[in-house]
């Protein structure tokens, strides 16, 4: 593991700036990884470990930094719970443990350094020295991580009934019989603009 200094560095590279959300999210990152007795998470110990975040902000891009769990490898899952928790999974061992910023710590910040009046710094600076105890709740949880979800995966790709795209991964549902992508089974997060192509909407 590398110290909190060197982290930030990578942080500021990987996000663009740095920031309280960030600090706090290096630090819960380091934290549930300490717990879990994972101190290579980049290299010898890269393929055990799963992560879990429940919110879309700057502490995610931190915890990837630490973790190395990312999107593309099938080792960062995104939650959209709106929470700054993360579930560190060890698959090694099958331990995980949630990570859970307190509520308390920006109360926290503002008692330590009241005349630092820029909320950000005030809080990036408490952050950094904060016992874990202050800044975070911790849970040991049981998380089913299935092959299917596990990176590497190598599934069958099957099409959709309706739409004809490719599935991977067994996401997959069947209505009446028929296998359809979860789009057009109704979870749809977009609308199309109609039923053509978009060379026939220009």
């Amino acid at each position: 593991m590398k110290t909190l200094p060197e982290y930030e560095e990578l942080a500021t590279v990987a996000h663009g700036h740095l920031c309280a959300g960030q600090i706090l999210g290096l630090r819960m990152a380091v934290h549930g990884l300490a717990l879990l007795g994972i101190d290579d998470p980049t290299g010898t110990q890269r393929k055990r470990l799963v992560t879990f975040v429940e919110i879309d902000r700057c502490a995610t891009d931190a915890i990837t930094v630490v973790t190395g769990c990312r999107l593309g490898k099938r080792a960062l899952k995104f939650l959209d719970f709106g929470k700054m928790a993360a579930t560190f999974c060890d698959l090694e061992t099958g331990r995980a443990v949630r990570v859970a910023a307190k509520e308390s710590s920006k109360q926290r910040a503002a008692e330590l350094y009241p005349e630092i009046l820029e909320k950000n710094k005030q809080q990036m600076k408490a952050y950094r020295e904060l016992s874990e105890a202050e800044l975070f709740d911790v849970q040991w949880v049981k998380v089913r991580v299935g092959p299917e979800d596990l990176p590497g995966f190598k599934g069958p790709r099957v099409s959709c009934c309706e739409c004809g795209e490719g599935i991977s991964f067994q996401r997959e549902v069947v209505v009446d019989g028929r296998t359809l992508c979860r789009s057009c089974a109704g979870q749809r997060y977009y609308e199309p603009l109609s039923d053509h192509g978009p060379e026939e909407r220009r």
